[in-house]
């Protein structure tokens, strides 16, 4: 949760709203007990018309008494809308631990039957490589569960250093399509290049995989088509790099493209797999792009259409000017 601002804090605001209605009633009693006995006997002192002053101060007291009035109402407004927002994160909060709880509990629970099925039982050595590879899958997702939290943290309290590397965006995405093929089986994934030419920028090389991880691991997962495709489009205008993702899955409505790069959140209502995932992933890859001086937005035609994830980074004079090298349109992984 973003921290906030010091003058926006609700408990300060409620002490300015109290101070502002006490500060009212004092007012109110004190110009019309002591100014108007003041004023009545200067009137009277100098036989002016009495009527002109008790009228102006009238409209000053109106006039005042209403602006403190509406500081009250804002005040209150500003609370009510802090404590409905913070009654959403805690929900979200509530959501996130069930869902990792989950996430943790079940290879925990796996590996705790596998190793009693080895402690109790005389196992041939296919089946132990067997096991042994189950309990090594498990391994690897506590492992990573518990990368993306401490990740996470490192970039949310601006810990993690930055390591910047000038590289081609296209050919490092193909790289990383190549070289984690074996997780995207059954999957066609399809590069396209239309200006044959590469984009240098600078990334950070871990981030950047953990940023394609996250989006084409989404992309797969909440896909119910028989043949998931994967097109990843890169294309430039007006000095910008536009990296565009897009499936053939769930989709998305039209209030929730702006929702699911929250923290913790999760879309709901829809046909995707339950009980998984944290609500970080694309929170994750928010933070990711921005850090990178990009941003990223989801864009979908409805549930059942596909969705897309459009990066946009600003190029600078040196990736525009890089020279070209002589790359296929599109490339496939199967």
């Amino acid at each position: 949760m973003r921290q906030i601002r010091w003058y926006l804090h609700p408990v300060l605001i409620f002490i300015f709203s109290v101070v502002a209605l006490g500060l009212s009633l004092f007012l109110y009693i004190y110009w019309y007990v002591e100014v108007s006995a003041r004023l009545q006997g200067v009137v009277k002192s100098f036989n002016l018309d009495p009527g002109q002053f008790l009228e102006l101060e009238t409209w000053v007291v109106i006039v005042v008494l209403s602006i403190l009035v509406a500081i009250i109402l804002v005040g209150i407004f500003i609370i009510f809308a802090f404590n409905i927002k913070l009654q959403r994160l805690y929900q979200l909060q509530h959501n996130f631990i069930n869902n990792f709880t989950h996430e943790l509990k079940t290879p925990v629970t796996s590996l705790k039957l596998y190793l009693e099925t080895f402690q109790k039982h005389e196992l041939e050595r296919p089946m132990q490589l067997k096991y042994l590879g189950y309990m090594l899958a498990d391994v690897a997702r506590l492992t990573d569960n518990i990368n993306s939290i401490l990740s996470l943290a490192k970039l949310e309290s601006k810990l993690y250093k930055l390591s910047p590397v000038r590289v081609d965006l296209v050919r490092t995405v193909e790289e990383f399509c190549r070289q984690n093929s074996h997780l995207f089986q059954g999957t066609v994934i399809t590069i396209h290049n239309p200006g044959h030419r590469p984009f240098y920028y600078a990334v950070d090389p871990p981030l950047f995989e953990m940023l394609l991880m996250n989006l084409l691991t989404n992309a797969i997962k909440y896909n119910d088509a028989r043949e998931p495709a994967v097109d990843i489009l890169f294309t430039q205008l007006d000095g910008q790099l536009t990296i565009s993702i897009r499936d053939n899955g769930l989709g998305l409505k039209r209030r929730e493209r702006k929702k699911i790069f929250k923290k913790f959140y999760r879309v709901q209502g829809t046909d995707q797999p339950q009980g998984e995932g944290s609500g970080l992933g694309l929170y994750f890859a928010d933070h990711i792009v921005r850090i990178h001086h990009g941003r990223i937005k989801a864009e979908s035609a409805g549930p059942g259409q596909g969705t897309t994830m459009i990066i946009r980074f600003k190029l600078d004079g040196e990736s525009s000017s890089s020279p070209a090298t002589p790359q296929p349109e599109a490339r496939e992984t199967p």
